[in-house]
């Protein structure tokens, strides 16, 4: 890969473009972000996925569960990568109900299996993709789906994970970006792979500001925010690298946003004492309204099965030589099952490439050799 003019500029440099307005990205996030349009099978119909590998990460709870319900009755061979918690279903149970569904539907072969995973520890990334290389099978679809809300050290206090990264930031991101270049072996064995990153509207209100990439400086669901246009960002990245490399053409990658969305990311602690009663207080508003006005996680899921198996979400036949016909590719961004316009942030070779640059320098990719690929 011929080495950008942008390799050198300094993370603090001043962007090329103008910044989007305050009005613009507030209509972006909280208007186009909210659609509640009810959708169905209609819209995301079962595609037959008997043979096919998928690999969900979050898969025991919200829209990660109900798209491994999905992907089941398609006949795939699922792996659910969870963490094993009391807050959440125990994975085998959902691998239970997926392997029900696939029954039902005709698919009494498929393998279900849950490995556990810990998206705060890299160690345990490093371990769960080994693991599944070990055995040899091709990746056809890795849906990178598990994240926090916010991290729960509260307005006060960031809490880190035991490899130095803010929570948010390293599960929300750096775990997935991980995962997805030790995988990249099993991806390229497979016809047409697809990633699906499950980024965030919320991506129109993140903060460009590689100075506070680790959570210095931010509070709250900002975090969140930031690790949402980061991620849509890299994942931009990652496709315009993928189409240079032969190796890796026919992997498709995108970002999807699944809707305001009725689910346990709206319970959150700000801290103790006053402050963290108020944040209760305002936790509970929030899962009120969003009892009354929000999508269930069925709807939420659609974002992932879409961007997993429709043909317009799928590669280009023309530039990537495999996928069909009306397939556009990757580096895109869908709100919900509809694509969207990304940050400008994400269009931007320079504001991708730091991001890209600054995710190495805290994983250490290229001293690892996950980046050989794109020299």
């Amino acid at each position: 890969m011929a080495k950008s003019p942008f390799q050198n500029v300094a993370y603090d440099a001043p962007l090329s473009f103008t910044e989007p307005t305050w009005l613009w990205r507030r209509y972006k996030c909280f208007w186009e972000g909210t659609i509640s349009k009810t959708l169905s099978e209609k819209d995301v119909p079962f595609t037959n996925l008997s043979g096919k590998w998928v690999l969900i990460s979050g898969a025991n709870s919200g829209i990660g569960e109900q798209a491994a319900l999905h992907f089941a009755q398609c006949g795939a061979n699922l792996l659910l990568a969870c963490r094993v918690t009391p807050a959440e279903k125990h994975p085998g149970a959902v691998a239970d109900h997926c392997k029900a569904l696939a029954r039902a539907a005709g698919y009494g072969k498929s393998t279900i299996e849950w490995w556990e995973i810990d998206m705060a520890k890299l160690k345990s990334i490093d371990a769960f993709a080994k693991r599944w290389l070990d055995t040899g099978r091709p990746l056809d679809i890795l849906c990178n789906n598990a994240g926090m809300g916010t991290n729960p050290g509260g307005l006060k206090k960031h809490i880190k994970s035991e490899d130095g990264f803010e929570l948010v930031h390293q599960v929300n991101f750096l775990s997935h970006v991980l995962l997805t270049l030790r995988l990249l072996p099993s991806l390229a064995r497979a016809e047409a792979p697809r990633v699906v990153c499950t980024t965030s509207c919320m991506t129109y209100i993140g903060v460009y500001d590689l100075n506070n990439f680790n959570g210095e400086g931010c509070h709250g669901v900002q975090m969140y925010n930031n690790n949402k246009l980061y991620f849509q960002c890299w994942l931009t990245e990652m496709h315009t690298r993928f189409m240079e490399s032969e190796k890796y053409k026919h992997i498709t990658i995108n970002g999807v946003h699944p809707g305001y969305v009725n689910s346990g990311i709206w319970s959150f602690k700000a801290g103790e004492g006053f402050i963290g009663w108020i944040s209760v207080i305002i936790s509970v508003v929030l899962q009120f309204f969003a009892s009354l006005f929000a999508i269930n996680t069925k709807q939420g899921s659609y974002c992932i099965t879409h961007a997993a198996t429709s043909a317009e979400a799928g590669p280009d036949p023309q530039t990537q030589g495999v996928g069909q016909s009306g397939g556009k590719g990757g580096g895109r961004y869908f709100n919900r099952i509809w694509e969207a316009r990304n940050m400008p942030h994400a269009q931007d070779p320079d504001a991708r490439l730091r991001v890209w640059r600054k995710v190495d320098d805290e994983l250490k990719l290229t001293e690892k050799g996950l980046l050989s690929w794109t020299e």
